[in-house]
């Protein structure tokens, strides 16, 4: 069961551009964290798509062992594990974020 879990996580990941694994909804976050990641998203104007770890316990775990991160929010942007909610912060105030979310839709 645990290899269907990381497999259908694998397809999302690489179907979406930029993919949120959160606690709640863009709408209704059920976290500080969740909730700060999805401001910075939403300051960028991109759309991205995002899933409700809460929903469901054994996506909720296997993020966490398909990014080898122990926390939740996760990002991932163009496939690759970029980080939560602090790396995620962290590079949206040193200006690097903007540039990564542009180059994944000129592609």
């Amino acid at each position: 069961m645990a290899d269907e879990v990381l497999a259908t996580i694998d397809e999302r990941v690489k179907k979406s551009k930029i993919l949120l694994y959160m606690k709640g909804t863009p709408d209704s976050p059920q976290c500080g964290f969740s909730a700060h990641t999805v401001d910075i998203l939403k300051s960028y104007g991109f759309p991205f798509d995002t899933e409700d770890v809460l929903a469901d316990p054994q996506i909720r775990d296997g993020v966490k062992r398909y990014s080898n991160w122990p926390t939740i929010p996760q990002v991932f942007i163009n496939g690759k594990f970029v980080g939560g909610c602090d790396i995620l912060h962290e590079m949206h105030e040193r200006g690097e974020l903007e540039p990564m979310l542009k180059a994944t839709f000129e592609k």
